[in-house]
């Protein structure tokens, strides 16, 4: 039976998941938004639909990856709550700062560093798992720039003689499609994180089979996605104004680029399993249509700088704020 401290656990992870949400609205929003094809509160209500709906689409291969990212004998509840604390709080901090930092990151370094708090050896530490992760912090953007830059030299040959205004009459329908791929990519993984992390807890209060491939509940399932649906129709519009408007401008061709390439890579990570950071790969992707579309000139740097900057520091910061929220939970309740 699952007792109440189990229970309040799992709201605190499906507040992560809302918040989640809200801090990584500006992904799914950000370029549908700055290009005017729909207004914010529209925007939101498209991109909450697909970011729920996603379950229906892709496999929760990035659930199972999270759920055995630690050792299972190391995961307590007060492990599992401390890493989310820690997550939440760094989420806030940088919504505050209006910077575009990875909500995936920040559970992954809020999960390494409650678990080292409680069993300070690397080795209770999956390196399938967290080596995936790291890796992906560089190939996400890479592969979004990349995806996005290449997408938008391809447009640009084939409406090579297009009118202006029909072009951005075409795009801008288009831009409806392509915010709704980039939603269901966003839910697809970043519902799954929590997924995940409600999976290990389940299996380490022994209310689920321990498994090396560990499958979600349908009630988790569909309670992380609803949590994440709900969050991103809060919007986050600081992190909105310097996603869409503050890297580089857009036209609604470059929004449509910048949101498929987006969408392509991180379908292509949730295939394979790996944690990607969907705010590490629509900055990319923006970057690389910018580039494309105009000049490299063209994209502001000293912004890209600060998001970077934030990428580095997410990690290691949330595993420090997960490690002392642990400590403080240890001792008030004498629980590991």
């Amino acid at each position: 039976m699952m007792s109440l401290f189990v229970l309040f656990v799992i709201v605190v992870a499906l507040a992560f998941d809302f918040v989640n949400g809200f801090h990584d609205a500006a992904n799914s929003i950000a370029t549908v938004v700055s290009t005017r094809v729909l207004s914010p509160r529209a925007a939101v209500v498209w991109a909450a639909f697909f970011n729920f709906v996603a379950f229906l689409v892709f496999p929760t291969t990035v659930s199972s990856a999270i759920a055995k990212g630690v050792d299972l004998e190391v995961i307590s509840s007060t492990v599992i709550l401390a890493a989310l604390l820690g997550a939440i709080t760094w989420n806030l901090i940088t919504w505050w700062w209006g910077l575009p930092s990875s909500s995936s990151h920040a559970l992954m370094g809020g999960f390494a560093g409650a678990a080292l708090a409680h069993t300070p050896r690397l080795s209770v530490l999956s390196y399938e798992t967290f080596g995936k992760t790291l890796a992906f912090i560089v190939i996400a953007p890479v592969l979004g720039m990349l995806l996005g830059g290449l997408i938008m030299r391809t447009m640009r040959a084939l409406f090579a003689n297009a009118r202006p205004a029909k072009l951005d009459r075409f795009f801008r329908r288009g831009q409806l499609v392509s915010a709704a791929l980039y939603s269901l990519g966003h839910g697809g993984n970043d519902a799954q994180k929590t997924m995940g992390i409600i999976t290990a807890l389940l299996m380490a209060n022994g209310l689920q089979e321990a498994s090396d491939h560990p499958e979600p509940h349908l009630w988790v399932v569909l309670l992380c996605h609803a949590a994440m649906g709900i969050g991103t129709l809060t919007g986050g519009w600081r992190i909105v104004k310097t996603m869409g408007m503050k890297i580089t401008k857009l036209r609604p061709v470059g929004g449509f680029c910048a949101e498929t390439g987006g969408a392509i890579a991180i379908a292509s990570a949730i295939f394979l399993g790996a944690p990607v950071s969907t705010t590490h790969t629509i900055t990319g992707s923006i970057v690389g249509v910018g580039a494309a579309e105009k000049r490299l000139s063209a994209v502001r740097w000293g912004v890209a700088g600060r998001i970077v900057w934030a990428w580095i520091f997410t990690i290691p910061a949330s595993s420090l704020v997960a490690a002392a929220v642990y400590l403080v939970l240890r001792t008030a309740t004498g629980q590991p």
